[in-house]
């Protein structure tokens, strides 16, 4: 078990550095450069290639993980994942200035060239797992509309596609922009890099820890995952009369914005392991000739929800300012608080 799980922090550990990079420390060196928001947002169509993400991890995870694990191993998805973007992004971004963009690039090749001799040396306990699935999986003919159709078969799949769709349109833009509107003012790049990029992401990994613990104690995943969209939302109007009430240089409104960006984030890491959780219990009601393609195909989608509409953040923020686009962004983490109201189970 413990394999398992090294495994797969290690896998997801080097999938979090491109997030980090482009996520945490391209838009504020962008910015720094006088780049508009939308161009930075854009920028973000750089991800496309990451949705893909080695499909092949998501499907070593399902694989790997029993029901009774679900809890444990996505914690150790979401947690590794983090740390990769906080190196990355935070870590990085803090240290750029010394480092250089050369050393930058020396140390993330190092790191990959030693997953990849990780992964290498894996292989043979990893196949002793799942030779009898791969063997039904090589049996099956390769028909995408086929496969789509029996993925969407799957009970509750079609329900679960639209909420992860969904759930992070809102957050995205604010968790994207707000580090922005904070540069247009008093915080340098390195402060940003410290506290939004390091200190914000440990409450964000404290958070999906906490949501691994309640998972595993089999706690009921949707009143709490409404109860924490509710709260989210509370959050991003907090940031919204934050904005409108900031004065450059008052040690009370960057106390106020660090805050609100650890409570965000730490509440954002809750919501995301219990999502992921979720997917997990979706896709193991699939045969099991299915469940890494179904896991793959729900992760994807939750990929893509976050980037569509993140490379459009800051058009908004240049066609309606800071405070009128955290309000369209409030609106939309609405919008995933009433998809789950009407369910109950």
């Amino acid at each position: 078990m413990k394999f398992k799980y090294v495994v797969l922090g290690m896998l997801y550990f080097v999938q979090g550095i491109p997030y980090g990079l482009q996520s945490g420390l391209l838009p504020i060196y962008f910015r720094t450069l006088g780049l508009s928001f939308t161009k930075i947002s854009l920028a973000k169509v750089l991800y496309t290639p990451w949705i893909l993400k080695d499909i092949a991890a998501d499907g070593v995870a399902i694989r790997l993980l029993g029901q009774d694990e679900v809890g444990y191993g996505n914690t150790v998805q979401v947690v590794a994942y983090k740390l990769g973007s906080v190196l990355a992004g935070g870590g990085l971004l803090t240290f750029l200035h010394r480092l250089g963009w050369g050393s930058l690039f020396v140390y993330l090749a190092a790191m990959y060239t030693l997953a990849i001799v990780v992964t290498w040396n894996s292989d043979l306990r990893l196949r002793r797992s799942y030779l009898s699935q791969d063997r039904c999986v090589r049996d099956r003919t390769f028909n995408p509309w086929h496969i789509l159709q029996e993925l969407l078969q799957v009970p509750d799949t079609l329900w679960t596609a639209g909420f992860v769709l969904i759930y992070k349109l809102g957050e995205q833009g604010s968790i994207s922009m707000f580090p922005l509107f904070l540069l247009e003012r008093d915080f340098s790049a390195q402060k940003l890099g410290f506290w939004n990029g390091i200190v914000a992401m440990i409450f964000s990994i404290v958070g999906s820890s906490l949501g691994g613990h309640l998972i595993s104690k089999q706690s009921p995943p949707l009143p709490t995952l409404k109860a924490l969209l509710a709260l989210r939302a509370c959050c991003l109007v907090f940031q919204i009369l934050l904005m409108v009430a900031y004065k450059d240089k008052e040690p009370a409104s960057e106390v106020a914005a660090v805050l609100s960006i650890c409570v965000q984030h730490f509440i954002a890491g809750l919501i995301t392991t219990l999502t992921f959780s979720m997917m997990m219990y979706c896709t193991q009601k699939a045969k099991e000739s299915v469940q890494a393609t179904h896991y793959s195909f729900l992760a994807t989608l939750e990929v893509l929800g976050k980037l569509v509409f993140s490379t459009l953040s800051g058009s908004l923020v240049d066609w309606l300012g800071f405070t009128r686009a955290f309000g369209v962004f409030f609106s939309l983490s609405f919008a995933s608080i009433v998809y789950l109201l009407p369910v109950r189970s």
